[in-house]
């Protein structure tokens, strides 16, 4: 399947399974599901929204028409900025070169270009600003992203669909003081900031000038947004033809999912066998291995990939799901995780699947080293299948534990665009099949409603009347502590 090979065999599922799996999927109407995202439906129900970030990555002539020329005109424009940071032809408010892009999102504004700008190198020639990524609203990030930095030479990516979202406001913030106090001129937020936003007012407002502002479409989840403006910093890292290239690896992947038949399907052979070791053989948790260290940020990704998109208890028709949806997504650098959780994953009490993620030619010409990674990445999964019978009952190892092995050819822009899409289109297969909508996230606002009266309470000392006991006395807790400092 181009770049990728994904081997399914220690799944454990044998003919008759695959064949009750396929019609699972044909009852489910799977494929047509497929077709009605690609073709534009409103398939998020709860939002009434179309899902369409597969638009971003499909060439101009196969996009759905209302959309296909502000899809053009905002990808071009978003790469000629790209470049001309990279190259040097956009320059801080003194004329002196930007050189180093600072990122700041949270959740699908920062997981999904971390993941890729810290997989993929920058083609040879000249050396792009350095990026780094601000998520966290702990003071301790914005002090450790800001370090060392000359508020000149460094640039600011502000990425929020509302233009409203707390952490990101918050460090957006931090950073324009920053700025200002050390350059005493308000006009050189023009020269250091851009915005990725639906709210091109408020980003206006900040001080960010128009042909700064990018759009996030209302289509396009932030979780599914790599592929959009939100990728500004991949492009100022990789280059255009280097994002064209990651583009065009997800596209390819799209087309293998629109057209290749369930039992022989990826996306659909992934989401079938995660709901079958989920609900069947017990597995609550999914460790993803990533046997190169370029993709240690695989595993958070793909945390929030699934666990946001999946991790709900109601189904799309407002009832109760009577089934097991999202596992628990979790998992580490390899070999370093052999040496610390794979114990668990051979001989712990709780049943676990996995996935195994290594890439076939590397970047580098260490041999033996990879050889030696390559090598322990197959031993682990005939380990985890076969176990051991060992007379020794602490030797003793279950095995039977389901595995996907994946392998990348080289990780290139084409093959990690055509990985990332491939479990995209997992999450959206496993979604349908258990009638839950992989497209909203409601459950992350509760604790946003709570978060503000605490702030005030915390900045105040008065607690309000209605606040949770436990709260109103961690909040005097608190007080007490910072009295005594």
């Amino acid at each position: 399947m181009g770049p990728l090979l994904v081997e399914f065999s220690r799944q454990g599922i044998n003919k008759e399974t695959l064949a009750a799996l396929v019609e699972l999927a044909q009852e489910s109407e799977l494929p047509d599901a497929v077709e009605a995202q690609f073709r534009g439906d409103r398939i998020n129900t709860t939002e009434d929204r179309a899902v369409l970030h597969t638009a971003l990555r499909t060439p101009a002539h196969e996009r759905p028409a209302s959309d296909a020329d502000a899809i053009e005109r905002e990808q071009r424009r978003m790469l000629d900025f790209a470049e001309a940071l990279r190259l040097g032809e956009r320059v801080g408010h003194t004329g002196r070169l930007i050189r180093t892009l600072v990122h700041i999102g949270i959740g699908g504004s920062y997981l999904g270009p971390r993941l890729v700008c810290e997989a993929l190198a920058s083609p040879p020639g000249r050396r792009p600003p350095d990026i780094r990524f601000l998520a966290n609203v702990d003071g301790h990030a914005i002090a450790r992203s800001l370090a060392g930095l000359d508020p000149e030479t460094t640039f600011f990516a502000v990425v929020s669909k509302s233009f409203g979202t707390e952490e990101t406001l918050a460090n957006a913030a931090a950073a324009r003081s920053w700025l200002l106090e050390r350059t005493l001129q308000p006009a050189a937020l023009a020269h250091h900031f851009a915005a990725i936003t639906a709210n091109v007012a408020a980003a206006r407002e900040f001080g960010i000038a128009r042909d700064a502002c990018f759009p996030m479409w209302d289509w396009v989840g932030g979780r599914f947004s790599v592929w959009s403006a939100v990728g500004l910093p991949l492009a100022v890292r990789i280059g255009r033809q280097g994002f064209a290239d990651f583009l065009g690896g997800a596209h390819r992947m799209d087309r293998h999912f629109r057209s290749a038949p369930v039992e022989r399907n990826a996306p659909m052979l992934l989401a079938l066998a995660g709901l079958l070791n989920a609900n069947f053989r017990g597995a609550s948790s999914h460790a993803v291995l990533a046997y190169d260290m370029r993709l240690r940020r695989l595993p958070d990704y793909l945390q929030q990939l699934e666990m946001e998109s999946n991790g709900k208890s109601v189904r799309t028709d407002g009832e109760a799901s009577a089934v097991h949806t999202a596992p628990v997504i979790w998992g580490g650098e390899e070999t370093n995780g052999q040496h610390a959780f794979h114990q668990l994953l051979h001989q712990g009490t709780r049943a676990v699947s996995a996935d195994l993620v290594a890439v076939v030619n590397p970047a580098h010409r260490h041999a033996e080293q990879h050889e030696r990674l390559l090598a322990h990445c197959l031993a682990q999964g005939e380990a985890l299948e076969r176990g051991d019978n060992a007379e020794d009952p602490h030797r003793r190892t279950p095995g039977n534990r389901p595995t996907t092995t994946i392998l990348l050819d080289e990780l290139t822009p084409h093959a990690l665009g055509a990985l990332l899409a491939l479990y995209e289109h997992k999450v959206f297969c496993a979604g349908r099949l258990l009638q839950v909508n992989s497209f909203d996230q409601w459950g992350v606002e509760l604790g946003k409603r709570l978060a503000p009266p605490v702030k005030q309470a915390l900045a105040t000392g008065v607690v309000q009347p209605e606040t949770d006991p436990t709260t109103a006395a961690l909040l005097d807790a608190i007080r007490a502590r910072r009295s005594r400092k």
